[in-house]
This record gives structure tokens, sequence and C-alpha cells, in this order.
């Protein structure tokens, strides 16, 4: 067993850097186009500090301009789509052996900030879905669901929320080499939205980014090679 564990670890790792992947897409609810609305980053690259601003918005993303900001009502199923290179076909959206949880956070723009010049700084991020190990007998992660869905995974948001601009932080976390840290991989990107027609709902707890992940989180340091029957997932509750 110990070998076979071996193995799977060092197989991990050779494949670690030939299978690096971004958010690429956001449908509100119709596709707006690759990157349409999302910072994304200079390469495919994960980030592996949790200290640092990275962390937030990924490499780069601490202002938007130049981004569009694309307009979604309260209550509208949406949906986010990762991909390794910039195609959408011929190959999984998430390499196979990158399994881990998928999450998405939201922050709404303070007051004379739009989406697109806002840095997400200070506590004011909250969880709006996770997914983690959905089958422990199998291990079946929320990665293996989203490359069933060709690199999608949806969420509705919720029609409490308040009406305004926000940054949506969606994070998929690999740990395939997360034994000791750094080694879990943060694949990350922030779409800048406006949402219309919500609610009066006082979204808690809220985290700040960096702060809300330690890298001795049982999430974020951890062996999944070892029959693992239960994840936590980093970070506040949804």
């Amino acid at each position: 067993m110990r070998l076979a564990t071996t193995v799977l670890a060092l197989s991990a790792l050779v494949h670690s850097t030939l299978a690096h992947y971004t958010f690429q897409y956001i449908w509100t609810p119709n596709d707006n186009g690759q990157y349409v609305g999302i910072r994304h980053p200079p390469t495919n690259n994960p980030v592996t500090d949790v200290t640092s601003t990275d962390i937030r918005c990924n490499v780069n993303g601490l202002s938007g301009s130049g981004i569009s900001i694309l307009s979604v009502a309260a209550g509208t199923n949406i949906t986010m789509e990762w991909h390794q290179h910039d195609q959408r076909t011929g190959e999984d959206a998430i390499s196979g052996g990158h399994k881990g949880p998928i999450l998405v956070y939201a922050a709404k723009v303070p007051s004379g900030q739009t989406a697109a010049t806002w840095d997400g700084s200070g506590a004011v991020w909250f969880k709006l879905y996770e997914s983690g190990l959905i089958s422990a007998s199998s291990q079946t992660w929320a990665s293996d669901i989203v490359n069933a869905n060709g690199g999608k995974h949806s969420l509705v948001i919720p029609k409490c929320i308040p009406t305004g601009q926000y940054l949506l932080r969606v994070e998929s976390i690999a740990l395939h080499v997360a034994q000791s840290y750094p080694g879990a991989q943060f694949y990350l990107g922030c779409a800048q939205l406006s949402i219309t027609g919500g609610g009066s709902g006082s979204p808690s707890p809220l985290v700040a980014f960096p702060g809300a992940y330690k890298g001795s989180d049982p999430g974020i340091t951890v062996n999944i090679y070892n029959n693992l029957q239960s994840y936590t997932i980093p970070g506040p509750a949804v």
C-alpha cells in the first residue's frame, strides 16, 4: 500500500507542471465569451502562497481596468468554466490528477469604487458555494464533476444579495501534491459583476484574502492518497 501511494504521489508530481488551468468563461446565464468580465492571470500557473495578495484574484488581479462589468440579475443561475489551455475541446478541462474542491466567494464593491477599480481588500468576502470530496468510496472530487461537465459548474446568485457591483472569486484547489505546505495549488480568478434586482440580505461571515486560509488548514495540507474518508473544505461556511 505504501509503495502504491508513493507511485501515485510521484505520478501526480510529474504531471503537475503539464496540466495547469484557468477560469476562462462565465455564463450569466449566456456565454459571454472567453475572459469577458474576468480578471485573468498572465499564465495558467497556480498560486501556492496563501499569505500573498495573489490569493485574492490571482497574479495581476488587484485591478480590472479595461475589463468589462457583466450585469446579472439576482436569482440567476450562472456557470463558471475552466480549461487547461485556450481551447474547449481535445483535452480534459482540469487534468484528472488535479483533484480537489471548487469554491466561489463574492465581495460587494464599496461606495465610490467600481468592480473594475476595486482591489478586493479587507474582510469583505463571503462564500457562495463549495464542493469537495463527493464520494470517499470512489474518491470522486468536485474537480471530477467539473471535468465530467466539460469544465463547467454552476450556482444561483441568491435573490437576497443586495443590488450593487461585486467581485466574484472563483477557485479550484488542486491537492495532488498537498502533502506538505506549500503544495496545494490554487487556481483562481475574479469576475466583475453588477447584480440587479437584489434583496436586503447581509451575507456573513466575512473574511479577507489573504487571511482566510492558513497553510496548516486540514483542507490545504492533506494527503489525498491515503484512503481519505473525509475532507474539510477551507474557509468559512457558505
